[in-house]
């Protein structure tokens, strides 16, 4: 049975109906849903192309090397949401939502926090709105995402976004539309680094080094967080001069 969301919802206007949430051992149970076709679709993908080495990932391991052990704790949990009659801004308050049933849900014994993932699919995005709608709604609550300790990542047909070993590699393609919800990790920290604004950095950075204190493992990626955070201050110091 899906994750029962309602207690989520009692002082949102939101239906706890468009929020289902549901394993794949559960989507792959279900008989009678009309929106299993994205869900399998897209199950399909994740265990194909996520879950697998790719000739053109220019490292050993799967596409996503935390993906294998999700799949083998059932720890990803996929939602439909139909967007045709919504505005971004009731669409980025759904996506809100999600980042706080994810911290909100606890964590069973089979599956490490580290492997949850939730993958939130749009199926009503048409491939030629998906860069504008998909990639605004993530740059518009990364902030968030990353001051609570998640990262979100958006896939579509038109990412361009360029893999970290292999420039010619194509990451973050799916077939369908869709937002991704994990912890962040250590090695997120290059994925913190790309804004060109540094008030944007630092608070990336402030939060990263926030979120993992004195648990590091790397102490190099430690010392790089803390070179760059500097570094933004002290353009932002400049920039701030210059005007």
């Amino acid at each position: 049975m899906a994750d029962n969301l309602d207690s989520d919802f009692k002082n949102s206007s939101i239906s706890p109906k468009l929020m289902q949430l549901y394993t794949i051992l559960e989507i792959e149970q279900l008989q009678e849903y009309e929106d299993r076709p994205y869900l399998l679709e897209t199950i399909e993908w994740v265990k194909s192309f996520l879950a697998r080495p790719h000739p053109k990932l220019g490292r050993p391991g799967a596409v996503c090397p935390f993906v294998p052990h999700s799949l083998k704790s059932n720890s990803i949990r996929l939602a439909v949401i139909r967007t045709k009659y919504l505005y971004p801004e009731q669409l980025e308050e759904i996506v809100g939502r999600y980042k706080d049933i994810f911290l909100n849900m606890e964590v069973k014994e089979q599956e490490l926090a580290i492997n949850k993932a939730f993958l939130l699919i749009f199926p009503d995005v048409h491939i030629e709105d998906a860069c504008k709608l998909i990639d605004s709604v993530q740059q518009k609550l990364k902030p968030l995402f990353v001051e609570s300790g998640l990262m979100i990542g958006e896939f579509h047909k038109r990412n361009e976004t360029p893999g970290m070993h292999n420039p010619d590699f194509r990451p973050l393609r799916s077939p369908i539309p869709l937002l991704a919800i994990r912890f962040m990790v250590e090695a997120d920290l290059p994925f913190l680094l790309t804004p060109a604004d540094p008030r944007l950095r630092i608070r990336y950075l402030e939060a990263y080094l926030k979120c993992f204190d004195n648990k590091f493992t790397d102490e190099t990626k430690f010392r790089n967080a803390h070179q760059a955070l500097a570094l933004a201050k002290e353009q932002l110091k400049q920039e701030n001069l210059v005007h």
